[in-house]
């Protein structure tokens, strides 16, 4: 079994009968290819995918820092250890600055050669790991998605069964959620402890991983209404900070980051609500109203008090709705056809805003909704004051929060 495989460039002949023999003697398993110029290189690189490359720097024709070059862009997750002279600092920092794993100075330290090789492969063969794991999960999250989908259609055709199915469904999806989360969980973990850089490429996984939580708690939400569960569970607390939490949770846990500008009352107030219902809603509407427009466009949050209401509006600049499909929008498993969605995913069920107006108008609310098409829409959560509320200055400052 080959433990690492390896490709040594240089045009000094007695190094490439010396190094291979030492890498014998000190790396049992070691398989190493040899080439006496760049170009050769080039060739055998294409061909073989090595644990890393260990490279001269200065040759005839094509030199190393020439060759990392190259490297870089066929190879670029291949560590790359250049051999410099003794002395050439100038040109080890351009080694590294042009991306090579360590460079090596000669004459050659036998130990630190292999130590640095070895570190090199290590790191090589971890990386082709967490991208064989990452790809396994992306595939499994990938292969739920489609078991989603497949099953919300299921779920309008059989109309006759579509509680007992709900009910179904969401129990059977937390199971392997779950486990996927767990999953990623533990390599997240491997990825911190190992330093590696690796750790930002989980995001379309998380991502992929997210969307499908908020299809099965759209669901269990649907399971709960159905079977007489849904309750509030109100307790008082400060609206303007409420918000201005979930834009904020919102926007960091989003990629690409959306832009959300939020305009607030200049004094606090408080009132009774769920806590985690309303941010269920504000966030269903930041979703749409990013889903529905082009990447980087605006939204707008807007908190304003009135004498013996509030309200909470999200304002964005997409493709709007047409006036023929307002009256529908609010109605379970709705999906307005023939309006695209613009950035991020579609996958949903369309219970979104059905669950938002529910939430709402038993907090008392209402849900009114403007919207032009091509020009952007407007949802605004209309709730009432707490009893025996203080009056508050209701102006509103212009624009208090970037996001």
């Amino acid at each position: 079994m080959i433990e690492a495989y390896i490709l040594i460039v240089d045009d000094d002949s007695a190094l490439l009968q010396a190094l291979p023999q030492a890498l014998y003697l000190r790396m049992p398993g070691v398989k190493v290819d040899t080439a006496d110029t760049a170009m050769e290189a080039l060739e055998l690189i294409k061909a073989n995918d090595y644990d890393a490359i260990v490279s001269d720097i200065k040759m005839p024709g094509m030199d190393g820092l020439a060759l990392l070059s190259k490297i870089q862009a066929t190879r670029p997750d291949t560590p790359t250890l250049l051999i410099t002279g003794h002395g050439d600092h100038n040109l080890a920092i351009q080694a590294l600055r042009g991306g090579a794993y360590d460079f090596i100075q000669k004459p050659i330290d036998r130990e630190y050669f292999i130590a640095a090789l070895r570190r090199a492969t290590q790191t090589r063969q971890l990386r082709r790991r967490v991208t064989e794991q990452q790809k396994a999960l992306e595939q499994h999250a990938k292969s739920l998605e489609l078991i989603v989908q497949e099953r919300t259609r299921e779920l309008i055709e059989a109309n006759a069964a579509k509680d007992e199915f709900i009910n179904m469904a969401s129990h059977e999806l937390k199971t392997p959620l779950s486990s996927l989360k767990g999953m990623t969980q533990l390599l997240h973990r491997r990825l911190i402890r190992s330093s590696s850089p690796e750790v930002s490429s989980l995001v379309s996984m998380e991502n992929s991983i997210r969307r499908i939580e908020v299809l099965v708690n759209d669901l269990l939400n649907i399971s709960s209404i159905e079977t007489g569960m849904f309750a509030l569970h109100c307790q008082r607390c400060n609206i303007i900070e409420l918000v201005q939490r979930l834009v904020d949770e919102y926007v960091s846990g989003t990629n690409p980051r959306p832009v959300v500008h939020t305009h607030m009352p200049t004094q606090d107030f408080e009132a009774e609500v769920d806590v985690e219902r309303m941010g269920q809603v504000i966030i269903n509407l930041l979703s749409n109203a990013r889903k529905y427009s082009v990447a980087g466009s605006p939204i707008d949050v807007t908190l304003a008090v009135q004498e013996k209401t509030y309200s909470i509006s999200v304002n964005d600049v997409g493709v709007g709705i047409p006036p023929d499909m307002l009256p529908f929008i609010f109605e379970r498993f709705y999906r307005a056809p023939g309006v695209e969605v613009q950035t991020g995913s579609s996958v949903g069920f369309g219970l979104g805003l059905y669950m938002s107006k529910l939430i709402i108008e038993r907090h008392g609310g209402r849900i009114e909704v403007e919207s032009i098409p091509n020009k952007g829409s407007l949802f605004a959560i209309i709730l009432p004051l707490p009893v025996g509320s203080t009056s508050v200055d209701a102006s509103i400052e212009a624009p208090s929060h970037k996001s």
